[in-house]
């Protein structure tokens, strides 16, 4: 059984993941107002425009929109993004309550002690991972 830590702080951190995304600005309201996160930045370029999200002090999330009438696939990426959440299952409410399809429920899952996994797709069908660590 493994159970999941939190990692100790590093010189080395993930500092964002960039996403595709076809509606800006239904993205920022869904990792906005549904997983609480604030805007960091907006970014227009002659190509693409930007919004930088995250919580404070941890990674961020890049959602990107292409402006240069190229065709893009934003759908069916195999993409999965992970959190650490205080209540998965609230969350998980939230995002149902926004029409969106639950992948997994939150519950703990047996190869990870008891931490706590939801799993359920954003305005895109990016996999969204809930992780709920056991209270230290």
């Amino acid at each position: 059984m493994t159970t999941i830590t939190r990692p100790a702080k590093a010189a080395e951190n993930l500092v964002a993941v960039g996403l595709g995304v076809s509606d800006l600005a239904r993205s920022e309201d869904f990792y906005v107002r549904v997983l609480g996160m604030e805007v960091q930045r907006r970014i227009q370029l002659p190509h693409m425009d930007e919004i930088i999200v995250g919580y404070p002090g941890r990674a961020s999330v890049v959602l990107m929109h292409w402006t240069d009438g190229s065709d893009r696939n934003y759908r069916g990426v195999p993409v999965k993004v992970v959190f650490y959440v205080p209540d998965a299952k609230r969350l998980i409410e939230r995002i149902r309550a926004e029409g969106l399809p639950i992948v997994r429920e939150p519950e703990p899952s047996p190869a990870f002690g008891p931490t706590i996994i939801g799993m359920a797709e954003d305005p895109d069908g990016y996999v969204i991972e809930l992780l709920q660590a056991p209270p230290r």
